[in-house]
């Protein structure tokens, strides 16, 4: 997937349809299966005051020359073995899979976080039983740190994989 192909524009309360879309048996089967709306729209919200309250971005993943919204990709705050780091996540909606796209998204997003300079280290949690996003973090430059169970959504626990990229390492612009 050619990067230039790809923008990352900032969550909208627009893309509450596009969190829809993302809300699928099928897109949510590794993540504890679809939400309800009420759920969805507590999300949503968070998704918005991501950015106004300082703690991370979420981003809908654009298509060019299509100008068409293919999918999510963000990272926020989050407390991980004693330390403020970025947690990233990302969704690719089915017809769009298998071409790079989460790959390229989520390294453009690890860049946006690093710029921030809010954290030194920025994390994936994946389950061991999606190779699909898996093989994301290694396309984007992630580290396997290991296995570890991991609690996502609250109150369900996986077993994931731990990636971390160290954002301090990444080359300057």
């Amino acid at each position: 997937m050619d990067p230039a192909l790809l923008r990352l524009e900032p969550w909208t309360d627009a893309d509450l349809a596009l969190l829809r879309l993302v809300n699928t048996p099928e897109m949510r089967r590794h993540t504890g299966g679809p939400e309800d709306e009420e759920r969805m729209l507590v999300r949503h919200r968070r998704y918005l005051d991501f950015v106004p309250s300082g703690t991370g971005c979420m981003y809908r993943v654009v298509l060019e020359p299509e100008g068409v919204a293919v999918g999510t990709v963000g990272y926020a705050e989050r407390t991980w073995r004693g330390d403020t780091v970025h947690e990233m996540g990302w969704n690719v909606l089915p017809p769009y899979q298998g071409r790079g796209i989460a790959a390229v998204a989520a390294r453009a997003a690890v860049e946006a976080a690093a710029r921030t300079g809010r954290h030194r280290y920025l994390h994936a949690f994946p389950s061991v039983d999606n190779p699909a996003s898996n093989a994301v973090c290694r396309r984007a430059g992630f580290t396997l740190l290991g296995e570890t169970d991991f609690e996502f959504p609250p109150g369900r626990w996986m077993r994931s994989n731990d990636w971390r990229v160290d954002l301090r390492a990444l080359p300057a612009d």
